[in-house]
């Protein structure tokens, strides 16, 4: 840990579902700091969510990073977004940060809402407490909220301080570690009060539960317990900043970050037991001078600006910086984030949150090092999987190229974002974390590039194959003049199992095709598969060159094709083609509480249920395994997130190709592909 007041830099992320408050607390703790005149509110505030599309939708829909300073020591608190469709940047910062606080509703029937949060933070192993927010509006007991969201840690969960109340209304709390009592005071300090009465029994026995679950972990303090004795406050700061720092206990905070209850108590407890950078760079396995790069972000004129953290040493305007693979590259412009919009600098401090201008090789998860040693992260982060695609064009075909261009710059900035061409369909599909994650892109796409773009569902990539054998002759012959066209083949042409693909043999006797053009044969069956009798392409088709003849002059490499082309085009038509649509594996997991509603819902959609069970590690929660036509998953996430008050997640992978039933497979014939894509 930092030594307070030594200006050591500190870096803090705030995370929660939505709605619960963290950029409103990053606002109070920037008040409370002295570092802006004054405090607003969602949609009006001074330092977050400042992008017209965070205001039009009164959330975070990307992370938003500001500085001060408090008691001589440096903060950078950045706010990352609660709902689940704007996540994709949690992955890169948590890695990096000292400290992440998780804002909390206090309504214990919200408390299951944290569980991937606390699941996230384990996983990166990265030093986490709580802030219990909006406690004026309380209606449940502490005792009730702390029992609710135990199964959602995986940690021990301390509660620091109990609330005083009056009136069913919290006015106040105890400090169990320093054993005071505080009056709230909106817009001011809380106000010291003396601890007596029942609430110095409240206190005592708050206290004592509290150093029970410190005993856990010290065996010193579970012998003065056993023996009534009272251990030194000291002894018990030390204790939590410890297991704090090893990740065995997550302690609890409350308050109102909207009236500032609480939130300079808050900032003191960050002073004396956030861990320091050198424990950060230790769980990322770097060593030596490096800044770890979590973000970027295109600026206009001032081009790409990268995000990220100095680890170890000091980051220098115009320093040669080495990126991951060995490159090269020159740090200019630098920005560090120990005030509300940072200031530039010549130099960024070990510890300090800093932007670095026209870094253009730059990517989220990259270290670039300032000592000429390549570096990269011993558990590398991953965007999370994208949930919902559309199709992408450009409205006016004049802006192809620069709707190319944009897409690459968001996908950059936006590791959540993917960018792919479907070599089936000739699309240009998009990918994101919802269907807002992708509306906000298009508005991003207009706003900053220009670019409006024509959007749709993405078309199925269904396929063909045949139910009978046929044998079917195509004769090629064309006399133009001169040397004429001529190829005649006879195909046998027999569907194969599911799966197997495409053969190609031949039995020709007597030579009555030449060797040397049976090639050509075959290139012209696979022309005629490409697009089948209903116009896609053709699998699973067993094909046999039996018989045919040639001409000694008029025949070709371009005839026996043509034969080949033909003879399969007709032959398709023949065989009683039907049509196959792909069927994905999909993983789900959401809360058992909505488990039979999901599997009603995949049914719903054609869908075949596998099987569920307990989601390993995770309390009352379902993995459930499920087959799911691709033309049923389009929307999927929608419903899904519905059903579990957007907790609701999925993987999915191709699994197989399935006979489209006959109702459906009409419309697609029919050209009524939307009705089912």
């Amino acid at each position: 840990m930092g030594r307070p007041g030594s200006g050591a830099a500190r870096a803090i992320a705030l995370v929660g579902a939505a709605g619960a408050g963290k950029t409103t607390l990053m606002e109070a703790m920037l008040f409370a700091a002295g570092a802006i005149p004054r405090q607003g509110e969602v949609g009006s505030a001074s330092v977050g969510d400042a992008s017209p599309e965070a205001r039009a939708r009164g959330q975070s829909i990307e992370f938003n990073v500001a500085g001060f300073e408090f008691m001589g020591d440096r903060y950078a608190v950045i706010d990352c977004p609660g709902s689940p469709e704007f996540a994709g940047t949690e992955d890169y910062v948590l890695p990096a940060v000292d400290l992440a606080i998780i804002v909390a509703d206090p309504n214990p029937m919200r408390a299951h809402l944290l569980q991937p949060i606390f699941k996230e933070l384990e996983a990166r192993r990265t030093p986490h407490a709580v802030f219990v927010n909006k406690i004026d509006q309380a209606r449940g007991g502490l005792d009730e909220l702390m029992a609710a969201m135990a199964p959602a840690s995986g940690n021990r969960l301390v509660a620091r301080q109990i609330p005083m109340v009056e009136k069913e209304h919290v006015t106040g709390f105890v400090d169990l570690a320093l054993e005071r009592a505080f009056i709230y005071r909106p817009g001011q300090p809380s106000q010291q009060v003396d601890l007596a009465g029942d609430m110095a029994a409240l206190e005592a026995d708050a206290r004592f539960r509290m150093l029970e679950q410190l005993a856990d972990f010290d065996d010193t303090l579970m012998e003065q317990l056993l023996s009534d004795l009272s251990p030194e406050r000291d002894a018990v700061f030390a204790d939590l900043v410890a297991d704090l720092a090893q990740g065995l206990i997550t302690p609890v905070f409350f308050g109102s970050a909207l009236n500032g209850f609480g939130v300079r108590r808050l900032l003191k407890a960050l002073r004396h037991e956030t861990p320091d950078v050198v424990a950060a760079a230790a769980r990322m396995g770097l060593d030596g001078p490096c800044t770890y790069i979590f973000k970027t972000s295109y600026a206009g004129q001032a081009g790409k600006i990268a995000y990220g953290r100095v680890m170890q040493g000091e980051l220098a305007d115009g320093q040669e910086l080495t990126l991951g693979g060995g490159d090269k590259a020159r740090a200019s412009g630098l920005t560090t984030f120990s005030s509300p919009s940072g200031k530039k600098t010549d130099k960024a401090l070990e510890g300090e949150v800093v932007a670095i201008g026209k870094l253009e090789a730059a990517s989220p998860g990259m270290v670039v090092s300032m000592d000429g040693k390549a570096r990269t992260l011993a558990q590398p982060a991953f965007p999370p999987a994208t949930l919902f695609s559309m199709s992408i064009s450009a409205k006016d075909r004049k802006d192809d190229v620069r709707l190319s261009a944009a897409l690459n710059k968001l996908a950059e900035e936006d590791p959540a974002i993917v960018i792919a061409q479907d070599p089936a369909t000739q699309e240009t599909i998009v990918s994101g974390r919802g269907e807002a994650h992708l509306q906000v892109l298009l508005e991003r796409l207009k706003r900053r590039f220009g670019v409006e773009a024509a959007t749709g569902r993405p078309k199925v990539s269904y396929q063909e194959s045949l139910r009978k054998p046929v044998t079917q002759r195509g004769r090629h012959k064309k006399q133009t003049g001169g040397h004429g066209q001529f190829g005649d083949v006879v195909l046998e042409i027999r569907p194969r199992a599911r799966g197997e693909g495409f053969s190609f043999s031949q039995k020709i006797t007597g030579g009555v095709v030449p060797k040397q053009w049976i090639p050509s044969v075959e290139q012209g069956v696979r022309d005629a598969m490409e697009r089948g009798a209903f116009g896609f392409p053709v699998t699973d088709v067993e094909v046999v060159l039996v018989d045919g003849s040639y001409h000694s002059v008029d025949s070709s490499e371009m005839s026996f094709r043509a034969a080949g082309r033909l003879a399969m085009s007709e032959g398709l038509r023949a065989a009683a083609p039907y049509l196959l649509e792909p069927v994905e594996k999909l993983v789900i997991h959401a809360p058992q509480a909505s488990t039979s509603k999901i599997t009603q819902a995949v049914t719903a959609r054609r869908g075949q249920i596998l099987g569920f069970s307990p989601r390993e590690g995770w309390s009352g929660w379902d993995e459930i395994e499920v087959c799911l036509p691709r033309a049923e998953r389009q929307d999927l996430i929608q419903e899904l997130r519905g059903l579990t008050q957007g907790l609701g997640e999925f993987t999915a992978e191709f699994d197989h190709m399935a006979e489209l039933p006959g109702k459906l497979a009409e419309q697609v014939t029919k050209g009524g592909e939307q009705h089912v894509a």
